[in-house]
């Protein structure tokens, strides 16, 4: 199974300058394993600790939002596009 990962910029230099990269897994946590697998030190920009996305970091699929959907227990299928976006914030 494939999944697009639309990778951001900050986090390209674990990609190897790469924004679009295909990725496996059956689930938003899945997928940011075979990330890590793929990418070694890329989950630790990704992940908290406790292996949850950090607060700064948005997760879609398909442009749905995981917070609104199952979280890192998001189903991923064959051509869904997850994109990884970095909170803004200014004032």
């Amino acid at each position: 199974m494939a999944v697009t990962v639309l990778i951001p910029t900050p986090l390209q230099k674990f990609t190897k300058s790469k924004a679009k990269i295909e990725c496996g897994g059956g689930n938003i946590s899945e997928l940011i394993d075979s990330l890590e697998a793929n990418f070694p030190g890329i989950k630790k920009s990704l992940c908290d600790d406790q292996g949850e996305p950090r607060r700064f970091l948005n997760f879609y699929v398909n442009s749905e939002d995981i917070r609104f959907l199952e979280g890192t227990k998001t189903s991923l299928q064959d051509g869904d596009e997850v994109s990884i976006v970095p909170a803004v914030a200014g004032g």
